[in-house]
């Protein structure tokens, strides 16, 4: 299979992904490469965010269809629409839980949420359930996230930290932390059980730059979603910061950075 960069040209649209985020983008990448759009189809886009990939796939559908973008937080949708102005009117956005969402919101042709799957924890194979009943029948659902196995470099030198310092305790926590995370695997056995059709889920892997130290552990991407675990399995902070700083000055034995990405599309049965 080609790399997803070579299926788009989003470039040329109006509303194109943005160029300079290269958390949110490269995974949007991969979600249209295989999604299949079609005029007047309607949409929904859980964990909209910032809105990555909600305008792409509105200007693609067109006035005759319709995309609604939920994300939990207001300040979300708030941006989306302060961005969206008065443009791509069947576009909207929403306060939602895609976790709870109203149960009497009309199917839709295509389900889709960029990053959005790691958030459905911790019953994450109950959400995707609740999720696939709000498609019609026929429709296509497709999701990304970081699969198991993102950062796997960060979390041994975390774990070889720990055991230098005999702390056992928060080795078990750091390991607990990350089984947690889904892997392309359990994914495919969950939309298997779901008797969901052409199931599709594919990784690619995605290498995130950072400098050592401060740089590291104060990285807007690294810090916010994904260091906090570790501070996590400590009960003294004092010495989560004396582990974390070794480890953030010994960058140079754990790069490269790369991220799993993985998609996964299915089909609601007819």
């Amino acid at each position: 299979m080609r790399d997803p960069k070579e299926h788009n040209s989003p470039e040329k649209q109006t509303w194109s992904l943005p160029k300079n985020d290269y958390w949110s983008t490269p995974f949007a990448e991969m979600l249209l490469h295989h999604l299949e759009l079609f005029p007047g189809a309607s949409v929904l886009d859980i964990a909209c965010g910032h809105g990555t990939p909600a305008f792409y796939i509105a200007e693609q559908v067109g006035p005759e269809g319709l995309v609604l973008g939920v994300d939990m937080h207001p300040a979300q949708a708030l941006r989306c629409r302060t961005t969206q102005g008065s443009h791509l009117p069947w576009l909207s956005f929403a306060q939602a839980d895609m976790r709870a969402l109203p149960l009497d919101l009309e199917p839709f042709d295509r389900i889709t949420g960029n990053i959005a799957f790691m958030f459905f924890r911790p019953n994450r194979f109950e959400a995707l359930k609740q999720l696939t009943g709000f498609l019609k029948p026929g429709g296509q659902l497709v999701l990304t996230f970081p699969s198991l196995g993102t950062f796997d470099s960060i979390w041994q030198r975390v774990d070889r930290e720990m055991a230098s310092r005999g702390l056992k305790q928060e080795q078990a926590l750091l390991a607990e932390y990350i089984a947690e995370r889904p892997s392309a695997e359990e994914v495919h056995r969950w939309l298997t059980e779901l008797k969901m059709e052409r199931i599709d889920v594919a990784e690619w892997p995605l290498e995130i730059k950072s400098g050592p130290g401060q740089a590291f552990l104060n990285h807007p991407l690294l810090r916010g979603g994904f260091l906090d675990d570790a501070y996590e399995c400590f009960e003294d902070q004092v010495l989560a910061n004396e582990v974390m700083d070794a480890v953030a000055d010994d960058l140079e034995s754990f790069i490269p950075l790369l991220a799993q990405r993985c998609a996964f599309s299915a089909w609601r049965p007819e």
